[in-house]
C-alpha cells in the first residue's frame, strides 16, 4: 500500500524548562509518522512537501528519512527555508505561536507535474485544511483538482479540515475551501469544537452531515478525548470514550488520525479502529511534544 501525506513539515520548539527542545513536526506529518510506525513494511509512506536548501531544511528532511518515510517527492526552493512554531501549554492545553510567512512548503503545489506525480503513486492521499490554508488561492485550485483527478483513478483520499482561522484571508474563504476540499475526499476526520464554532454545527450528527455521511462518505467526528460519532458504511455510530487528563494535547488529532486509518486499512471494525485511534492519541497526550 502506498500512503502519501501532503503538507507542511515543520521546527517545533517544545518547552523543557529551563530549556527549549527542537524538534520536526506538522499535522500531516506526525499522522504519516505515526502510521509508519503502526503499519512497518506493510505500507510504503512518503511526505510530499517543499523545503529549502538550508541547514535546517536538510535536518528536517533527514528526520523524515530516519521516519522510514519515502523522501522522493519533496521538492526544493532555494530561496526559502522552513517554517518555526513554539508551543504554548496552560493546563495540558496547547497554544502556538508560527514563523511561517516564508516557509517552503507555502509553494508545495506550484509544481503540478511534481504533485500529479506523487499522486500517480498513491493508493491513498492525505491532506488537512492547514495544508490547504498556507497556500496561495490559484494553488489550492491546483492541488484540490489534482486530488480529484486521482481519485477518479481510484485514488482514495483522507481529509482533516484541521481548522486553524489566523492561517485563512478571512473565514468565508475557509469555510468555502474545506467543504470543496472535503467534496473530493472519501474519509473526513473533524473534531467538534472547531467545527462548532465556525460551523455552526449543534450536534455530533450534523457535523456528520455536513460532511456528507449520508451519501457514504466515511465520517469519524472527534470531540476532544470525549465521545466521539462514526459515521461508516451508511450508520451513524455514537462511541463513548473514557476521559483522560492530558499533559500536552498538541498532535492528539494527528495521532487519532493515524490510528484510524491504520486500523481501518487493516480491516478492523469501526468499533476496533477508534479504539485503537484513541489509544494512540492518549499515548501522545501523555507527554510533551507532537510526536512521542
Amino acid at each position: 500500500m502506498h500512503f502519501l501525506s501532503i503538507g507542511e513539515a515543520m521546527l517545533e520548539l517544545s518547552e523543557q524548562a529551563p530549556l527549549w527542545a527542537m524538534n520536526v513536526a506538522g499535522d500531516t506529518l506526525n499522522t504519516a509518522w505515526h502510521l509508519k510506525r503502526l503499519a512497518g513494511d506493510a505500507a510504503d509512506i512518503a511526505y510530499f512537501t517543499a523545503l529549502g536548501t538550508d541547514p535546517f531544511s536538510a535536518r528536517i528532511e533527514d528526520f523524515i528519512a530516519q521516519a522510514g518515510l519515502v523522501t522522493r517527492f519533496i521538492r526544493h526552493e532555494p530561496t526559502r527555508g522552513p517554517g518555526l512554531y513554539a508551543i504554548s501549554l496552560r493546563h495540558g492545553e496547547r497554544s502556538f505561536t508560527y514563523w511561517r510567512d516564508r516557509s517552503a512548503a507555502r509553494l508545495l503545489a506550484d509544481d503540478g507535474a511534481a504533485l500529479d506525480a506523487a499522486l500517480g503513486w498513491a493508493d491513498i492521499a492525505y491532506v488537512s485544511g492547514i495544508t490547504l490554508a498556507i497556500l496561495a488561492p490559484e494553488a489550492r485550485e491546483r492541488l484540490i483538482a489534482a486530488l480529484q483527478s486521482a481519485r477518479a483513478r481510484g485514488v482514495k483520499v483522507a481529509f482533516d479540515p484541521n481548522i486553524r482561522p489566523r492561517l485563512w484571508e478571512d473565514a468565508d474563504t475557509m469555510r468555502a475551501v474545506i467543504m470543496r476540499a472535503a467534496g473530493v475526499a472519501d474519509i473526513v476526520l473533524p473534531s467538534f469544537e472547531d467545527e462548532a464554532q465556525h460551523f455552526g454545527d449543534a450536534s455530533l450528527e450534523a457535523c456528520a452531515v455536513r460532511y456528507g455521511a449520508q451519501t457514504g462518505r466515511e465520517v469519524v467526528v472527534k470531540n476532544g478525548g470525549r465521545d466521539v460519532l462514526l459515521a461508516v458504511e451508511g450508520r451513524m455510530i455514537p462511541h463513548a470514550l473514557a476521559p483522560v487528563e492530558p499533559v500536552d494535547t498538541t498532535g492528539a488529532g494527528d495521532a487519532f488520525n493515524a490510528g484510524w486509518l491504520a486500523a481501518r486499512l487493516q480491516g478492523l471494525s469501526p468499533e476496533a479502529s477508534v479504539e485503537r485511534a484513541h489509544a494512540l492519541a492518549v499515548h501522545v497526550i501523555s507527554r510533551k511534544g507532537a510526536l512521542v
